[in-house]
This record gives structure tokens, sequence and C-alpha cells, in this order.
């Protein structure tokens, strides 16, 4: 299981590798917040979101003869593009397995980094079967999206920029809302946040319809999504909660928060008016529950984590003439 140990040491691997994001702040946003907001945008890590720091994790653990022989990846497209920039920067190969509903703009970028990505069906067909087989069929070692140690460790390198960015703002209690699929960014925060930064809480942030997490840490089990796609926030868009993050998140996170698609674009908006990123809809699900959800928050600053700015052209620009 992972643990801060296991965070640390990918922590050292990823130096002068993964970018040590900001945080971002602006008056305006504060207003609408009802507190002082502190915004951790990931949509400027490599690849355009948190994955690389996972994807790089995972591959850099390997042993070298493992690792020479190639990876393997199912993702909608932000993991497929973290784990393919990893995989060319060690000098290996790497099959990504991508929903043909995928974004354009995410498939194409996948190919582009030197993958070969095999499509398919997310309604009808098992992409872990999918993925098992070829791994079996071609040696590949597969680097999950979420239920992976090493992956849950890579992401809580952001947890731990986290905790040193809020205590240098003079941040010491707050809640951490945190965009979530499977809980892979969100286990890694939470746990790094225990034993660096304890008075800060993680919320995991969902949309609505697709709020597994929310409901499987109400009822205390792993809650299934009635629905497998269909929404804008296709980036953590998962079928239920990871076996292995699943009981970290359960022992470490606050009440889950989800918004709705129209919440999720108006941050996207205003991230861009206000803070100048370009964020696509799953990223800014934790944004949104920071500026519209103020009620259901605590204390007197809130910090949201903006996990991703993959989006096609097409959904960003619905986003800015819907929300002016």
């Amino acid at each position: 299981m992972t643990d801060i140990a296991m965070i640390e040491a990918a922590a050292a691997r990823l130096a002068g590798h993964a970018r040590r994001t900001p945080i971002l702040t602006s008056p305006f946003l504060d207003e609408i917040a009802g507190r002082r907001l502190l915004v951790k945008p990931e949509c400027l890590q490599h690849t355009g979101s948190f994955k690389f720091r996972g994807g790089w994790s995972a591959i850099s653990a390997l042993p070298p003869d493992v690792r020479a022989k190639g990876v393997i990846a199912y993702s909608s497209g932000n993991h497929a593009q973290g784990v393919a920039l990893a995989a060319k920067l060690h000098g290996v190969a790497a099959v990504i397995i991508m929903p043909s509903d995928a974004p354009k703009m995410k498939i194409d970028n996948t190919r582009a980094l030197g993958a070969e990505v095999v499509l398919y069906d997310r309604a009808k067909e098992d992409r872990d079967a999918i993925g098992q087989a070829l791994a079996a069929e071609r040696g590949l070692t597969l680097v999950k999206p979420f239920d992976d140690p090493q992956v849950i460790a890579g992401q809580g390198t952001t947890g731990l920029e986290i905790a040193e960015q809020a205590t240098e703002m003079g941040v010491t209690r707050a809640d951490v809302l945190v965009p979530c699929g499977g809980g892979g960014l969100t286990a890694g925060i939470a746990l790094a946040l225990e034993a660096r930064a304890p008075g800060l809480r993680v919320r995991p942030s969902e949309p609505e319809g697709f709020d597994d997490t929310a409901r499987s840490l109400a009822s205390g089990r792993i809650e299934i999504n009635a629905r497998l796609s269909g929404s804008l926030c296709d980036a953590i868009v998962t079928p239920h909660p990871g076996e292995i993050t699943f009981p970290i998140n359960k022992r470490l996170c606050g009440p889950g928060l989800v918004v709705t698609e129209d919440e999720a674009l108006h941050a996207m908006a205003l991230a861009f008016s206000r803070l100048k990123i370009v964020v696509e809809p799953g990223g800014a699900v934790a944004l949104a529950a920071a500026l519209f959800h103020p009620d259901q928050i605590e204390g007197e600053a809130v910090i949201a984590v903006t996990s991703g700015g993959n989006v096609d052209a097409e959904v960003f620009r619905m986003a800015l003439e819907k929300f002016p």
C-alpha cells in the first residue's frame, strides 16, 4: 500500500522531470467563494494534467529489464498522455487503450507522443480485460490509471507541494477539493496531507450523475455509477471507486461534493478570465464546488485542484459563450 515514504521516493524520482505547479489566487474568485481561495493548477503540468506524475512514478519504479519490455495503460485521455510521455522519455514502448468516444484531441495527442492507441467501446467492452490480455500477449507491464500503489504515490507528490505552499501562505486549516474519478489523485493527496499538513482535509469532487465516490463515502461501501459515459467531465468518469483507493479515501476524506455540468463550465470560464488558465470540465469540478457550493465547505480558506486542461476547442468555446 502507498504510504508517505513511497510518495517521498516518487518525489525524488520526479525531481527535475515534473513541474512544481504554483498556487494561483484572485480577489474576484475569493468574493464568489466567500473565503480565501487557493487554486493548484495541475492543468499546467506536463501533458496538461497531473497524470504525468503517476505515469513517471510507476515507470521509473520498474526494474530496468521489465521496463525495457514496454508498458500498457487504459485511459480516456489524461492518463494516456501522461504514460505515453513518461514512456517516451524512458525510451520504452507504450500501448494505450482508449474509449472510442474520448475527445479527439486526447487521442491525437497520445499518438503524437509515440504511443500505439487501441480504441474500444466503453459501453460494451471491458477495458481491464482488454488491457490484461494485451499485457500477457506482449509481455507489457500494465500501468493502471489509479489502482496502482506507485501511481498513487506519484499523484501524492501534488499533496506534498500543496502542504508546502499552504504553509508558506499561512493556511494551516482548510478543505482541499480534488476532482475525483477512480480516486488516485484524491488518495495520494490525502496520504501526503495526513503526514505533512493534517489540518488540511481532502474533499472529493465529482460531476452530477457520476458521483460514485461521494455515494460510496456516504454508504461506507463501493457504489457503482448507473452510466459509464455521457458526461462532459469525461476525464473523471469511472464505473466505481478503486479497490485500493477507496479504503484510503474512506479513512482520510471528508464528504464528497457534487456539481452540475453547467457549474463546471462556469468554473472553466472564470478560471480563464480570472486566472488565465485553461481547464477541462472534469478538471474544473473542484473549483466549481469551491465557487458554487460554499455552504458545504468549512474554514476561512479553501484549496481547489484544477486537475487537467485537455479540452477540445468546441467545449471550451461552449463554456466561454455560455458564461461570458
